[in-house]
């Protein structure tokens, strides 16, 4: 990512220091401390004997946040760790540490991350050329909207409330669960366009990272043992499951199933050939809850924003929504539609029943009145009969 403009950080530090003003009292503000802070890194790394290193100032743009940074490199290296500078400040104001004991900290920790960073440096070539790194991609689901910004810089797929983004799985190069989001500039260098980038993820994902539905019992008997699922009464048969979790191998970014072609059918038949709701889990995986009358939307909902709001972090959380699939017709959308689409099925039916029920009253009404003009013609015929014949 390119240094960004002063302006960028001028905007970020003012927003920094209006979110500790309650608690900043007598201390630095946010642009002061962080050039104390960043003198403080230098001059710990002088120490450490490492005063070959670089170091670059710069914001970075990841899902669900952006922080303040410094990146840190060897001269000549391709590699380079960030340290951030606003979790520095948030413990400077409400840990009350001291300056000098953060940085030399994060210098420690930075610089055993890069006595230990792999040479990539053979692999260059490889990340400038599509052909190879297609075969990497992979895709991550993220929040619409708590990430208007980021997605500006990206190329994605809206999915109701939701966005496909990609990721280069380079865990083969740079360490396991290593990925690199694709940008906007990326695909511009490599010279294709969003629609190829998606067609290649959609046929290559399922490949590198499959899809992994399991059932809430099992999930949990592999953290916290067989036996110890027993003694809380939580060993449910496979056939009694009434939660699935659905992920990938390893269970980094694995919300993103919900993008491959085939999820929804292999997650419908998993709980049973019927449709199913969707709790947004984490950007790390997803819930599955039959629709089988045992759980209203309601009630899904307040679980989701329950357990954002007291578990999952706010970097991993994607939305307090819930989801279905609707097996029967074969379409995804958000919980409240699926109510709305129901409602209006229902009251379509009750308008069609309402209007059968008004056309056979209106050929019931029909008939008789042609019941009572054939009597008539025939009371008048007989009449004309019996008076010819007196005649």
């Amino acid at each position: 990512m390119d240094n960004v403009n002063s302006k960028d950080i001028e905007n970020y530090a003012k927003k920094i220091d209006e979110k500790y003003a309650d608690k900043a009292e007598d201390k630095m503000g946010y642009q002061e401390f962080k050039s104390a802070y960043t003198d403080a890194v230098e001059k710990s790394f002088h120490y450490k004997g490492m005063s070959d290193v670089e170091i670059d100032s710069r914001l970075i743009d990841k899902v669900n946040e952006t922080y303040d940074a410094l990146t840190v490199k060897r001269a000549g290296s391709d590699v380079g760790v960030n340290i951030n500078i606003t979790d520095a400040y948030d413990a400077y104001i409400t840990q009350d540490a001291p300056v000098k004991e953060i940085a030399a900290e994060a210098a420690t920790k930075t610089a055993a991350a890069l006595e230990n960073a792999p040479n990539i440096s053979g692999s260059i070539d490889d990340f400038k050329n599509y052909d190879v790194m297609k075969n990497k991609l992979v895709m991550e689901i993220v929040s619409a909207d708590k990430n208007a910004e980021f997605l500006e810089t990206v190329p994605h797929k809206d999915i109701e409330d939701l966005s496909v983004i990609y990721r280069f799985d380079v865990g083969d190069v740079v360490g396991t669960g290593a990925s690199i989001v694709v940008t906007n500039q990326m695909i511009e260098n490599y010279g294709i366009t969003a629609e190829q980038l998606h067609e290649d993820a959609v046929k290559n994902a399922p490949e590198i990272r499959p899809i992994v539905i399991q059932g809430m019992a099992e999930v949990l008997a592999k953290s916290m043992g067989v036996e110890d699922l027993e003694m809380m009464g939580l060993n449910i048969p496979p056939e009694q499951e009434q939660m699935f979790v659905a992920s990938v191998p390893g269970n980094v970014h694995g919300a993103g199933v919900i993008a491959y072609e085939d999820f929804m059918d292999k997650a419908s038949e998993r709980v049973g050939n019927q449709s199913f709701f969707i709790l947004p889990s984490s950007i790390h995986e997803l819930l599955i809850i039959p629709d089988n009358g045992n759980f209203d939307l309601k009630a899904l909902e307040n679980m989701v924003k329950e357990v954002n709001a007291t578990t999952v972090d706010p970097s991993e959380q994607l939305t307090d929504n819930v989801y279905h699939y609707d097996a029967n017709d074969k379409v995804f959308e958000l919980g409240e539609k699926y109510v709305e689409r129901q409602e209006a099925k229902e009251k379509a039916t009750v308008k069609e029943a309402g209007e059968k029920k008004s056309l056979l009253g209106e050929l019931k009404s029909t008939k008789e009145e042609v019941s009572k003009h054939s009597e008539k013609d025939a009371i008048d015929k007989g009449t004309k009969s019996k008076g010819d014949v007196t005649l």
